[in-house]
């Protein structure tokens, strides 16, 4: 039983790091298969499949993609989509893909085979967060109870506004559909000494969750961990979680991260290199 990641990135292909990685944990979630969600940079931005046998392929391109495009009348027409992070829901069994287009907006498509897939709602906009709020985009959304807030899914998620410094933010679910959101941030860019964070991604350990997320280039461009607790009120950052390597494939600049299990082995999967023109690397623990 292998487990199904969702990762989005400029790249055609998957690299296998060389390098050590840092420890990982694991998620909670570990539906069967294993497909890789990218976006298609070459043309129209749209998301597209691959699937195989294995975390370390090799991996087929789905004949019919792309599985979601920019165009899906009549719900909506932007000009691009990104950042698909599916999630199998356990108790609709069914696959559920988030995904934003444009940046101001995360939406929410449903599948049960996990090729077809109808189009569900919006989830996430700029405008249910602080006024000013100018990008509400790869958002990653996972099973996690929080009974004090009748919860049972919670988002992370990167922010912008006008003073141009993204942070995460987050925010929690009855369902996976209909959403509340902390109106301050998770992690700002200033506790880490950043201009920008983000790509987040939780992760589990000694009966405590922790959130990992990038920094941006200028400012070293590792992976970062911080330790906010089973109830989301901890703020221990923790510091660098994975520093970049300056050889290929990451040339300075690690991203995005995704975490899953294959076979007992954890894995970690993520942007590697320039933005818009890296690949989608791959760790073992």
């Amino acid at each position: 039983m292998a487990c199904r990641i969702a990762c989005c990135s400029a790249a055609e292909k998957l690299v296998l790091a060389e390098e050590p990685p840092a420890p990982t944990a694991t998620t909670a979630v570990r539906p069967p298969s294993v497909h890789s969600r990218r976006n298609q940079r070459a043309g129209t931005p749209t998301v597209s499949d691959q699937y195989g046998d294995s975390l370390e392929g090799p991996f087929t391109e789905y004949p019919n993609n792309p599985i979601v495009s920019n165009n899906w009348q009549p719900h909506y027409s932007v000009s691009h989509v990104a950042s698909a992070h599916v999630m199998w829901n356990e108790s609709a069994k069914e696959m559920w893909l988030y995904f934003h287009g444009e940046n101001t907006t995360t939406r929410l498509a449903r599948s049960k085979d996990g090729i077809n897939f109808i189009y569900d709602k919006v989830v996430l906009s700029t405008s249910m967060l602080p006024s000013g709020t100018t990008e509400t985009s790869y958002a990653r959304v996972f099973p996690h109870e929080l009974p004090s807030r009748g919860a049972h899914y919670v988002m992370v998620v990167m922010l912008n506004n006008t003073i141009n410094h993204r942070d995460i933010h987050w925010g929690w679910s009855a369902d996976g559909r209909t959403w509340s959101y902390d109106q301050q941030p998770l992690v700002r860019h200033s506790d880490v000494g950043a201009v920008n964070i983000g790509g987040p991604h939780l992760l589990y350990r000694d009966n405590s969750t922790y959130v990992v997320y990038n920094k941006d280039k200028a400012t070293g461009s590792d992976l970062m961990i911080t330790e906010v607790g089973n109830d989301f009120s901890k703020r221990a950052h923790l510091g660098v979680f994975y520093n970049s390597w300056n050889a290929a494939p990451e040339n300075g600049r690690s991203a995005s991260p995704t975490f899953g299990t294959d076979g007992g082995v954890a894995y970690r999967i993520y942007e590697a290199g320039e933005r818009l023109a890296g690949s989608i690397a791959m760790a073992r623990a």
